[in-house]
């Protein structure tokens, strides 16, 4: 087996070679600034030597950088010209990916452009549902859980980041809503409640808050729609809500922040793994997923 770090890793120094600059390569790659800098850190770290030295003219390569840039670039030209010369013309490949419901309208749609500008011969498929029959042919699956799937390649993409809101509406003069004058809302998940509220409660010290009452809803846009017109307080994944929280139209009711138990996984079965369309958009949702 070939001992090599990950193929995210060569191309980000690749890149960050070619145009001796961390910004310059974040635009190529359609990734923040902080990502490059943190795939170069980790590359260093697996050769145990520094590649990028910043001098007054610059960013510059070290003694180690300059020895393995020609051979990454010859390297990924040799793979390029490969797959060009077994590569259908003009073939649209259909990328099939089964997401939960609030996940792809509120995250995954909003970075899909990016891939689709830079992939524009793989066409998606996304759904939040999938019976026996068409499961087979899903080639990548994200889950919302507590744990990897052992049963397949299974890589943890985020963690969920829960804050307590309202709707601005609901506080008075500057101050919060009383979390005992209001319903508190609930997602279902698999039929049964989260416990994104008894959770959030022991972090904040709370006992004196009936985490059982208030309305549930079968998914978490729902709760978020409910929060939006004031009709509850939630306990919500902030990374669901960026715009709202930026937008004011909805509150944080203190900055208390619990992270997990549940995440976001990326599941991939054994036999779709060696897919190219499957490992474009595994190494892009790596890097897009952590910036």
């Amino acid at each position: 087996m070939r001992q090599l770090p990950s193929l995210n890793m060569l191309r980000v120094f690749e890149e960050v070679a070619r145009h001796r600059s961390f910004s310059q390569a974040a635009l190529g790659l359609n990734v923040t600034q902080g990502a490059v800098s943190r795939q170069i850190k980790q590359l260093e770290d697996y050769l145990g030597v520094a590649l990028f030295v910043r001098t007054p003219q610059g960013l510059s390569l070290t003694e180690s950088g300059i020895a393995l840039s020609p051979h990454l670039a010859e390297a990924f030209d040799h793979i390029e010209r490969a797959l060009q010369a077994v590569r259908v013309p003009n073939l649209r490949q259909r990328l099939r990916i089964l997401a939960p419901p609030t996940w792809a309208t509120r995250w995954l749609s909003a970075h899909l452009r990016v891939f689709c500008q830079r992939y524009p011969d793989i066409s998606l498929s996304v759904t939040n549902q999938a019976g026996h029959d068409s499961l087979a042919e899903i080639d990548c699956h994200i889950r919302f859980g507590l744990e990897a799937n052992s049963h397949c390649s299974s890589q943890l993409l985020v963690m969920e980041r829960h804050i307590a809101v309202a709707s601005p509406e609901l506080f008075s003069d500057g101050q919060p809503p009383d979390l005992r004058g209001f319903p508190l809302l609930h997602i279902l998940h698999d039929g049964k409640r989260l416990k994104v509220w008894e959770n959030w409660l022991v972090a904040m010290g709370r006992d004196d808050v009936d985490a059982g009452q208030g309305l549930e809803f079968s998914t978490l846009d729902q709760v978020i729609h409910t929060a939006l017109a004031g009709g509850g307080l939630a306990v919500i994944d902030r990374q669901m809500i960026e715009k709202e929280l930026a937008n004011g139209s909805l509150l944080p009711i203190t900055p208390v922040e619990v992270i997990g138990p549940y995440g976001y996984w990326l599941d991939v079965a054994n036999d779709k793994q060696g897919l190219s369309k499957v490992r474009l958009f595994t190494d892009w949702l790596g890097l897009v997923s952590n910036p």
